[in-house]
């Protein structure tokens, strides 16, 4: 595992993502994924609202509801399209995704669980170091497991296992600079 030697973090505290309907919101996450709604927060001046689901390990999964918010805009504030359905592009500054980590052993068993609920979820996507970056097998280069589902305001979510250790070896592409 690296380390940082310049600042001791302990993880995600929390990410703050903005939802069109708290109500609707609380049902998703807490009624749907079982994530416990750990506080609320009614904003100053009837601003909004500010309400936090544990998502494990002390990491939580928060959401603003802004009662005067602009539209969401697909492919700007949020991929257009679930994995392998279309671009995934976002813009500069945008969240693309939320991964959840799980364990490898129940992948599987969410994705069946996800679809009994009535969520649409990808097959089982086995990312990899081939030219695809991706397979529907477990290969030797496979570093995580994922299936991907749209909360309701069209947030992608993924839960995602590793399944070995990462190294050295997996950080070899240089960063690209605008141009």
């Amino acid at each position: 595992m690296a380390l940082n030697e310049k600042f001791e973090l302990r993880g995600i505290n929390h990410l703050a993502l903005v939802c069109k309907d708290m109500k609707r919101t609380v049902d998703f996450y807490e009624g749907v994924l079982g994530m416990p709604l750990i506080k609320t927060i009614n904003l100053p001046h009837n601003s909004g609202q500010h309400f936090f689901f544990d998502a494990g390990n002390g990491d939580s999964l928060a959401f603003f509801w802004f009662p005067d918010a602009p539209d969401s805009q697909p492919g700007v504030t949020h991929p257009a399209h679930m994995i392998g359905e279309g671009s995934l592009t976002t813009a500069h500054a945008s969240m693309n995704h939320v991964a959840f980590d799980v364990s490898v052993d129940k992948i599987d068993e969410y994705q069946q669980k996800l679809e009994a609920a009535g969520i649409k979820v990808t097959p089982v996507v086995n990312h990899d170091d081939s030219e695809t970056q991706a397979s529907m097998t477990l290969t030797d280069s496979t570093f995580v497991r994922s299936i991907y589902f749209l909360d309701p305001d069209g947030i992608m979510l993924e839960f995602a296992a590793w399944t070995r250790e990462l190294d050295e070896r997996d950080v070899n592409a240089e960063p690209m600079a605008a141009v």
